[in-house]
């Protein structure tokens, strides 16, 4: 039986859970729209003028110290816009093909020192940032390697990697090996069996992967922060310099687009699943 007090008090607990997770989000998305240019914690009417500014359509004749919005560094945002784009694709593709790889590497064959590899390939993701981002860069010095897009590339690939093959070892761990076994027996090859039996069924994990991958490769801020030139900034590493040189409202404007971003991949991800599943 239903106990009123208990579910009354799992409501209470419920809504207080989301908004302590969600009510950041909202103060930032709120005040993406504040007109106010000096103090952005203080509203002072609704504007779309930071969200014009960062695609390109603000005045920039207007006096940087009116309300019209002034933008400064609009071709530089952009460019870490694109780099973050490039190094997350790049790294995504990359990272999702090591990873699944290995996966079924070490689900389907035997080999000495297997547990020490599965031990291994999970150090990456268990590594504080710091200290992963000063090995990488050390390393890179060392190799006389100049610091640029490839560099971040090859740093994100060593930990994102790891992320696709827990992922998708988890989903292989749930498949038969009958299947495969049924598939051989019958004549394919295990090229056939892999394309059109584990692959399939191992496509919800490597989608998962995927784009846990490229959302992390976006967000990332540490790593990259150690190992990026001076001409290849992200997003993140753009956005942190803002801030440091002071808080401006485009950040709001910039923060409330990638939080979109994020809602969209997830929704990508949530589809694509209920896709196979309904299948």
């Amino acid at each position: 039986m239903r106990n009123p007090l208990g579910w009354l008090l799992l409501t209470l607990f419920s809504l207080l859970f989301f908004a302590f997770i969600y009510a950041p989000l909202a103060v930032i998305i709120g005040y993406s729209f504040n007109a106010n240019p000096i103090n952005m914690m203080i509203w002072d009417g609704f504007t779309l003028d930071w969200y014009r500014g960062l695609f390109g359509f603000a005045d920039r004749t207007a006096d940087p110290n009116s309300r019209a919005l002034y933008v400064e560094s609009t071709d530089q945002l952009i460019a870490a816009l694109k780099n973050s784009l490039i190094v997350a694709a790049v790294t995504t593709s990359v990272s999702t093909v090591l990873g699944t790889a290995t996966a079924i590497a070490l689900a389907r064959y035997r080999f000495r020192l297997r547990g020490f590899y599965r031990g291994f390939l999970l150090l990456p993701m268990m590594m504080p940032d710091i200290v992963l981002g000063i090995g990488l860069l050390i390393f890179f010095v060392t190799l006389g390697m100049k610091l640029s897009l490839l560099t971040i590339i090859i740093g994100h690939c060593t930990f994102l990697t790891s992320y696709v093959f827990i992922i998708v070892q988890a989903r292989i761990a749930g498949i038969d090996p009958a299947l495969e076994e049924a598939s051989a027996d019958l004549g394919a090859s295990e090229w056939v069996t892999l394309r059109k039996v584990l692959l399939p069924q191992l496509a919800p994990g490597i989608v998962g992967g995927a784009l846990l991958a490229f959302v992390i490769s976006m967000d990332d801020l540490v790593i990259t922060y150690f190992i990026a030139g001076t001409d290849s900034t992200t997003l993140p590493v753009f956005i942190f310099g803002m801030i440091r040189r002071g808080v401006k409202p485009e950040i709001n404007a910039i923060a409330t687009l990638l939080i979109l971003a994020s809602v969209l991949i997830a929704a990508l991800g949530l589809w694509l699943r209920s896709r196979k599943i309904d299948k």
